[in-house]
């Protein structure tokens, strides 16, 4: 039965973020790892490349061509787009290996705004695929894709499914906690922009 799949990669720009992420008419673009093939992910799941490939082709040929390969900050659990939601817009993908690359336009869209913000804090968000098709599990415990499966979007999230890609150690610095507080103050400043009324204290 065909049911919405979704996988998340952690992803961390802070170690290269500068102006060069702006382009000559200010648009700001990220590139990385979007997703694996043939690889076990932290879901459990296995994307046969010939399946993977067909997908990421059409999503070129279809969703990128025609300008409208968005995707959204966080995850809703629904197959569809929603606009009022985009914070980004993938440019381009392209095959190294069986990784699936990305350049990435963060848009300047409420959704966009918060986004570009925490990956400018050097936060680490997750890049995750949401695509609906089946799956099947063989007898040694690998779940593989089905041949159904239909590539929907690649979304932002703040939860990557990499086991452990928050933890914190227990007794944490001045430091940390001043980028905690700073990460946070970010986040309020641009809900009070956008509501023009800042009810979050």
């Amino acid at each position: 039965m065909s049911r919405l799949l979704v996988d998340t990669i952690s992803v961390n720009f802070s170690d290269s973020i500068n102006e060069s992420y702006l382009t000559e008419d200010g648009r700001f673009i990220v590139e990385g790892v979007l997703q694996r093939a043939e690889a076990q992910n932290q879901n459990g799941r296995v994307y046969p490349a010939e399946i993977l490939q067909r997908e990421v082709k059409k999503y070129k040929n279809r969703e990128i061509k025609e300008n409208r390969a968005y995707g959204e900050l966080d995850h809703p659990d629904t197959s569809v787009v929603e606009l009022k939601n985009t914070s980004h817009i993938v440019r381009d993908v392209w095959w190294k290996g069986n990784e699936v690359i990305g350049k990435v336009e963060i848009l300047k869209t409420p959704a966009g705004n918060i986004l570009k913000e925490l990956i400018k804090a050097g936060c680490t968000v997750g890049i995750s695929s949401r695509g609906m098709g089946s799956v099947k599990e063989s007898t040694s415990g690998t779940v593989t894709v089905e041949d159904d499966f239909d590539l929907i979007c690649w979304d932002f999230v703040s939860n990557p499914s990499t086991h452990g890609a928050f933890m914190k150690p227990v007794n944490e610095s001045v430091k940390n906690k001043k980028s905690y507080n700073k990460i946070n103050k970010i986040i309020r400043d641009i809900i009070c922009e956008i509501d023009g009324v800042c009810s979050i204290r």
